[in-house]
């Protein structure tokens, strides 16, 4: 009786045992902790708990719904308030959050959004594009990607990017969506830089997004923007009216780059005199850095190929490893 009793108490507590996650779900983001670090550390503590037989020591892992306050660690739940297509292929989530408290970002930062396709778990970051200081919400843009149902290789981030897609498009208002954070190596602060460049593609734009809101938003913030902005269409640019409004402003300049145009007289007026097609080349970043009024700080995000390319041209262009960040 009493190994039998031994054998369903081992079996108990490997059943306790934490599972190591799959690769699909770490969002490749460099975020601490990762998934697999949460892994290691709930790991020790069942080692620890089944050393001294006291599962006391082990702490659940529910996911806290209506949250007071976000956690880099475990995932809460958020209402989906309102739905939005603004392009062919990209959302506007906007989320609930409780009366009318803020999710105290700090403008740079990111989270994580936990999904489940066909029984895999995925994670990936997305960083608000609502104003920091927004109460009761906010906001993140996603990009629909389409993924064959069947792939060779589950754990790419193409993939990934994918099996999300497929997840959002099952959203509507009034579901719960799961996140944790915030997360991030570069955070903004008032008159840090003289002038910040800032070169996005696609959504890569959603970083710069809450920093422009945070300087245009601060009369005592006088640093200078250019914001240099890749998309393929003119149809396709995000935030439009957004991106318009700011550009009024004494210190910022916008400016955008279209890889499937050839006609500025498909333009409108207000967008000719600021609009190059192809790509972003290395002669246009040197035009760029030499046309800042003050010396500048590049924040760059876009995809993996975007952003080395960009991390080379901006050396190229006379900047050093330290006067650039790469979302």
């Amino acid at each position: 009786m009493d190994e039998r009793k031994e054998e369903d108490d081992e079996e108990a507590w490997l059943q306790l045992r934490p599972v190591e996650p799959l690769p699909s779900q770490c969002c490749g983001s460099g975020c601490s902790p990762c998934v697999f670090d949460l892994y290691h550390r709930d790991l020790a503590r069942w080692e620890a708990a089944r050393a001294s037989k006291d599962r006391s020591l082990l702490r659940g892992k529910e996911s806290q719904s209506c949250p007071s306050k976000l956690s880099p660690e475990t995932f809460l739940a958020f209402h989906i308030s309102a739905m939005d297509r603004i392009t062919k292929d990209t959302y506007r989530v906007q989320f609930a959050l409780p009366g009318n408290s803020q999710l105290n970002l700090r403008p740079g930062q990111h989270l994580i959004l936990r999904g489940i396709v066909d029984d895999l778990e995925i994670q990936r970051a997305y960083t608000p594009i609502s104003p920091a200081n927004a109460e009761g919400y906010f906001e993140v843009l996603i990009k629909h990607v389409p993924v064959p149902m069947k792939s060779p290789c589950v754990c790419s981030q193409c993939y990934q990017t994918g099996l999300m897609s497929r997840y959002v498009e099952s959203w509507r208002a009034g579901d719960t969506a799961f996140w944790r954070g915030p997360f991030g190596g570069f955070s903004y602060k008032p008159n840090q830089y003289g002038e910040l460049l800032m070169l996005a593609s696609g959504t890569g734009l959603a970083p710069m997004v809450p920093i422009l809101h945070s300087i245009t938003d601060n009369a005592d913030d006088e640093t200078f923007v250019t914001l240099v902005s890749c998309f393929k269409t003119f149809e396709g640019i995000y935030l439009k009216t957004f991106l318009q409004e700011q550009a009024r402003f004494w210190n910022v300049r916008t400016f955008f780059v279209l890889s499937q145009e050839n006609s500025l007289e498909q333009l409108p007026w207000s967008y000719r005199e600021k609009t190059w097609f192809g790509r972003l080349t290395q002669d246009l970043i040197e035009e760029l850095v030499r046309s800042c009024r003050r010396e500048p700080f590049a924040l760059v995000c876009g995809s993996a190929e975007f952003t080395k390319d960009m991390a080379r041209y901006l050396l190229h262009a006379g900047l050093a490893e330290d006067s650039y960040f790469l979302f």
